[in-house]
């Protein structure tokens, strides 16, 4: 009979829907049900309420015929995987073929010394052309003689930005006339440069900003010339050399093979002086405290001066070094929320930044507050810091006081901590004030009247810094390896080797040893180098090899997958931010950074592939330091990847006959086949098409044996191998059953060996999975679950239903195939059937219904009697479905839900989701993806105007009181001094167009996964919405990764609230007060995962300012050069001023009525003190 229409709240026949729930034999509710009112009763007061006597309609059913329903499901899924599957038969197959391949075993203690033996090898070349580089490089220089009157024509080089300098009309070299000593070189492409390139010279590149014609510069690139003699000396001992850079102090970057630079669409802000490479090689580490005037006089043009000098600062501050930032007027104070220095890395450096635009100027000006909270802040010894150099930098407009009673009180007489001024703006301050404050702290008086000296005078600070260096001698000259950055040349990811330079000259017989460190030297070494060291096949799907630095950042790891090209900014991901971290992991990083050997066995949480899914896994751990570097290498190895196959096809008969099951000409009897795209031979084209690359494969096999030099027979033969297995297994068990009987779509088998083989052909053309094994989400996850994998096609909330049209879509079961030979056990394959979705949901309601089988009539209750209601008969009051252990949708009874099929089901049913949560059914595990990629917002109106510069309007010229304002005044200053110091307007639009801002960078994506969590057995509950609850029955299918849910239809929308859904959440920073400027908008998500209501996560992650009050362990560099007894402290900057000249200033305000100002030159001259 019909059940009675309901309503919110009426009552029903059957059970009533303020009935409370029954336990059954499943555990008590999680700490979720708390939250969710849920209520239980026994089994025996609810049973009367299931069944009440005399009711005439469907009742709820009762958990034990759920129960059945469960195992009907079971009992269905492993018969067809036991006929299709094909799992113990392709054991036999193995077994059958013993004699074909051989069982070889991983040692991780012996693989890891190996693997880090040789990549100390690979390195220790590098170090040895470093130290030639440099030792000729200080030779050079030492014999050098300077000449003042050297001109441009005088030297002949290749200008790496010579080409597109001359492509642009407006370039001033190009108007000028000035290519005539620059020379035209040809290039041919070379792979392992990913470049073009020249082997005859070197080329040279010049920053934007520096006058590429001034006597230091032309000097420095007349001793340089002789670099490339040992550039090339060097690449013929090691042809293995990858670019050769010396980095000079001056800003001139010498680099071998020549290339064209990589110019940027837009101005090219590139300076080698501020590459992480450059920075670490340079200086020791820095413990740096950044104070900031922000007294009422510093009004609006010099505060933002102020501000951009401050993250230009940052932006010369390394991992190895410690910062903090502070403003100060009568008091001082923090200008973000760190209240202690934190690591200069990149999203501590990205709060700051964010922070300092935030600074209000207001209150008188008190150095003294300012200082003492700098000198606290550095003598704080209970937190970590870099403990090496110790600096302050002050910027402020100018002031009388010297605070000579507070350097006296901190800093005297030893002067451990270096000062650092800087005169910002334009007045008529006497500066004399801040030049003894940094010439009585061994530091260094600078001085910024225009943004156009910014970058240069907020990085000098660096040769500074360099002296003790430079008197240390060889002491100091110890190579150093960065961590992983992009290379700004195209080589993609890098680590460097830098050495630094040293001036060993003397101004006369005598005199005092010359203190300026006259570059860096580099020599890099790409990732994929280092990767080709490593293991690849032999470990497994699930197994790989990792190595980390002192900072706990990965060097390598499959899972440094960096989403930005940002050269500017270096990759640190840390080993814990790479996986999943717990407290094993904690403890193992430690040792590692701490250069100790170690082997632990640690149950721990994976991410799946497609990061939809978390699986709990053991994994063997073992590492071992890498001599000579500050790196860590680590193997990580399932137990399941102890062993390995290695074929021996020595018999060519054999191998011709696996070989030819390749051919397409086989697909129609035996399946398609897959390959992997592998490095098989040298010279195999690679493709990203599959039936492309297998052509390429095939045609190379005929010109070339398995056992060919220049292929790896390791690959070639294993592949051959599973072949022939693979087409046995059609042989003996597909080709003879029919998959309709089933509803299957297609079975497949694939294998460690590189094969992927799906019967029959034409299931091939649906066949979305990746043709590489290793990188298939379902054969890793296969491999780390025992039973049955579901995967159900992925969805996107973003894109529309699947198409269920001519039954294409279908849902993946695959499981891994245990091998068994002898006491080792390993899985060298997975297989499985793909299942018709449409077919297997009509399948799925009679399972879980009364119904033997499909073709029995359907129940039918009489107008007196009781039945309890089932998934295929009450589908309109009933809701049964499967959800996979990532909380994903499966099968469902309700055929408006099968486009939905792949979903993440809080997006099919809220409040059931929900109950699932709080019940324990799932667990969730929240974590940050900082190598996401974010979009810059768009900017807002933009004029034609110098940026910061006020343009009056008709209106004001008229208006006499205008005339004598502030905003005259200002505007007359930030002309004069745009006009003297010609890089104010070029150097603003280069910021402009180049910054940050307009780039897209790295940001951080909050995950939140779902997986199964402690409840294993059959659980039934309620959802209490008032009037409105719900029944519902949940329980695991055995041997599956699948969870059947019973439950009532939903009735009312209060059960709405609480939804969890399927989405990325990009950080975004909540608005601080004074709000900054709006942040950037976020990607699309890159993947479905699940995660809670969108809401604002904190900017960068995971509470940046919480997270740096429990810092994880790191270690900085072994050695520290930041004092010698005999350094000299006497040059420490000069200052000058300009007061402003009425003649001058009419004449500019005629200049700007009259609409002409002169065209502004963009080239700075470099610092005198470069002379060398």
């Amino acid at each position: 009979m019909a059940v009675p229409a309901r309503t919110c709240g009426a009552s029903r026949p059957g059970p009533a829907r303020t009935a409370r729930p029954w336990p059954g034999r499943g555990p008590q509710p999680g700490p979720g049900a708390r939250r969710s009112l849920w209520l239980l009763l026994p089994p025996l007061l609810l049973l009367p309420l299931l069944a009440a006597p005399g009711s005439s309609a469907y009742s709820f059913p009762q958990q034990h015929t759920m129960q059945h329903w469960a195992r009907r499901l079971e009992q269905e899924v492993d018969g067809v995987m036991r006929i299709f599957g094909g799992v113990q038969q392709l054991r036999e197959i193995y077994k059958d073929n013993r004699n074909l391949f051989e069982v070889q075993e991983n040692e991780p203690q012996k693989l890891v010394e190996k693997v880090a033996g040789d990549i100390e090898s690979l390195l220790d070349r590098k170090v040895q052309a470093l130290k030639r580089l440099a030792d000729a490089a200080e030779n050079f220089q030492k014999a050098h003689r300077w000449q003042d009157n050297i001109k441009e024509e005088d030297i002949l080089y290749y200008d790496a930005k010579a080409d597109a300098e001359l492509d642009d009309p407006e370039s001033e070299d190009v108007e000028r006339g000035s290519k005539a000593s620059t020379l035209r070189l040809d290039f041919i492409e070379d792979p392992n440069f990913k470049n073009k390139v020249n082997y005859s010279y070197t080329a040279v590149q010049i920053p934007t900003d520096i006058y590429k014609g001034s006597t230091v510069i032309l000097n420095e690139l007349n001793w340089t010339e002789a670099l490339e003699n040992v550039f090339m000396e060097n690449r013929r001992q090691d042809p293995t050399l990858l670019w050769q850079v010396f980095g000079s102090a001056t800003g001139v970057t010498r680099y071998y093979p020549a290339t064209p630079w990589r110019a940027p669409k837009k101005i090219d802000l590139y300076d080698v002086r501020r590459r992480p490479w450059y920075i670490q090689g340079a200086s020791s580490p820095k413990d740096m405290v950044i104070i900031v005037d922000v007294s009422g006089s510093v009004s609006g043009l010099t505060l933002k001066l102020m501000k951009t000098s401050v993250c230009e600062m940052l932006d010369t501050l390394s991992d190895d070094d410690y910062v903090n930032v502070a403003s100060f007027n009568e008091k001082a104070q923090p200008v973000s929320c760190f209240t202690h220095l934190v690591q200069a890395n990149v999203r501590n450096k990205k709060v700051f930044k964010e922070a300092v635009q935030g600074m209000v100027a207001k209150g008188t000006t008190g150095y003294k507050a300012g200082f003492e909270y700098a000198f606290d802040q550095l003598q704080n010894s209970n937190i970590t810091r870099a403990n090496c150099n110790k600096m302050i930098m002050m910027f402020t407009d100018g002031g009388e006081d010297r605070v000579q009673d507070v350097f006296e009180k901190y800093n005297w007489p030893n002067r451990t901590v270096r000062v650092f001024t800087f005169s910002v703006g334009q007045h008529n301050y006497d500066v004399t004030p801040l030049q003894w404050m940094a010439c009585a702290n061994k530091g260094y008086y600078f001085e910024i009247p225009s943004i156009g000296a910014i970058r240069i005078n907020t990085q000098e600070y660096l040769d500074v810094l360099g002296r003790p260096m430079v008197l240390a001698g060889k002491e100091a000259k110890q190579v150093q390896w960065t961590n992983v950055y992009e290379d700004a040349l195209g080589l993609g990811l890098v680590v460097t080797g830098t050495l630094p330079v040293f001036n060993l000259t003397q101004d006369g017989p005598g005199e005092k040893k010359n203190q300026l460190i006259l570059g860096v030297m580099g020599i890099d070494v790409a990732l994929n180098d280092i990767k080709r060291l490593t293991p690849n096949y032999t470990l497994g799907a699930n197994g790989y090899v990792f190595a980390i630095d002192l900072n706990g950042y990965v060097l390598l790891h499959p899972n440094l997958k960096p989403q930005t090209t940002n050269f500017r900014e270096p990759v640190t991901l840390d080993f814990l931010d790479a996986e999943l971290e717990d407290e094993n992991k904690e403890e193992i990083r430690r040792s590692m950074i701490d250069g100790n050997k170690g082997h632990k066995q640690i149950r721990t949480l994976v991410k799946s592939l497609d990061e939809r899914y978390i699986d709990e896994v053991i994994r063997n751990y073992t590492w071992v330091p890498i001599r000579s570097t500050n790196y860590s290498l680590g193997l990580v190895l399932p137990p399941y990847s102890t062993f390995y196959l290695q074929a021996n096809l020595s018999d060519q008969i054999l191998q011709v006959k696996y070989f030819e099951f390749l051919l397409p000409s086989s697909f129609e009897s035996e399946g398609h086949v897959f390959i992997a795209p592998r490095e098989y031979c040298k010279d195999l084209n690679a493709s990203d098409n599959n039936t492309e690359f297998l052509k390429n494969f095939i045609e190379l096999m005929e010109k070339v044996t398995p056992d060919s030099k220049q292929c790896n027979n390791f690959l070639l033969h294993n592949l051959i191998l599973d072949t022939g297995i693979t087409q046995q297994l059609v042989e003996r068990v597909w080709r003879d059953q029919d998959l309709n009987t089933y509803s299957l779509l297609a079975v497949f088998a694939a294998t460690d060996g590189g094969i992927t083989r799906v019967f029959p052909n034409k299931a091939a053309e649906d066949w979305t999975e990746n043709p590489e094994p290793f990188n298939a989400s379902f054969y890793r996850r296969s491999l780390d679950n025992h039973g049955y994998v579901f995967k159900p096609p992925h969805q996107d909330t973003l894109l529309r239903p699947l198409e269920l049209e001519n039954d294409t879509v279908g849902i993946l079961v695959s499981t891994a195939v245990e091998l068994s030979l002898g006491r080792r056990t390993l899985r060298p394959a997975v297989v499985g059937v793909k299942l018709d979705l449409e077919a297997w949901a009509e399948k799925f309601k009679v399972l879980a219904s009364n119904r033997t089988h499909q073709d029995q009539p359907q129940k039918q209750c009489g107008p007196s009697s009781h039945c309890e209601m089932d998934c295929e008969v009450n589908n309109e009051d009933l809701l049964c479905v499967l959800i996979d252990d990532g909380g994903f949708l499966v099968l469902s009874n309700q055929n408006h839900q099968w486009d939905q099929v792949g979903r993440f089901f809080s997006e099919v049913d809220a409040n059931l989701m929900l109950a699932l949560y709080n019940n324990s059914f799932y667990t969730r595990k929240e974590s940050y993806d900082y190598q996401a990629a974010c979009a810059p917002q768009p900017p807002g109106n933009l004029g034609a105007a110098p940026r910061g510069v006020f343009v009056p309007t008709i209106a004001d010229f008229l208006n006499l009181a205008w005339w004598t304002s502030a905003a005259a005044w200002s505007l007359f200053q930030q002309l004069l001094y745009g006009l003297i110091y010609h890089s104010w307007f070029q150097a603003d639009a280069a910021e402009a167009e180049g910054s940050p801002e307009t780039r897209e960078s790295s940001c951080v994506m909050k995950q939140t996964q779902y997986y199964f969590g402690s409840v294993n057995a059959s659980y039934n509950a309620i959802i209490d919405c008032g009037n409105c609850s719900r029944l519902f029955h949940a329980q695991r299918l055995t041997n599956t990764n699948l969870l059947f849910v019973v439950a009532e239809k939903p009735l009312c929308s209060q059960c709405e609230a609480g939804r969890l859904l399927q989405k990325e959440t990009h950080c975004i920073l909540p608005p601080p007060s004074p709000p900054p400027a709006p942040p950037p908008a976020p990607r699309a998500p890159l993947l479905a995962a699940a995660s809670l209501t969108p809401h604002p996560c904190p900017a960068d992650g995971p509470e940046q300012c919480e997270l740096v009050q429990r810092p994880r362990y790191r270690r900085g560099p072994h050695i520290c050069f930041d004092y010698n007894a005999t350094e000299d402290t006497s040059d420490c900057g000069r200052g000058a001023s300009f007061p402003p000249s009425l003649g001058v200033l009419v004449s500019l305000q005629l200049l700007l009525l009259l609409g002409l100002p002169p065209r502004p030159q963009p080239q700075v001259q470099v610092h005198a003190s470069r002379r060398l």
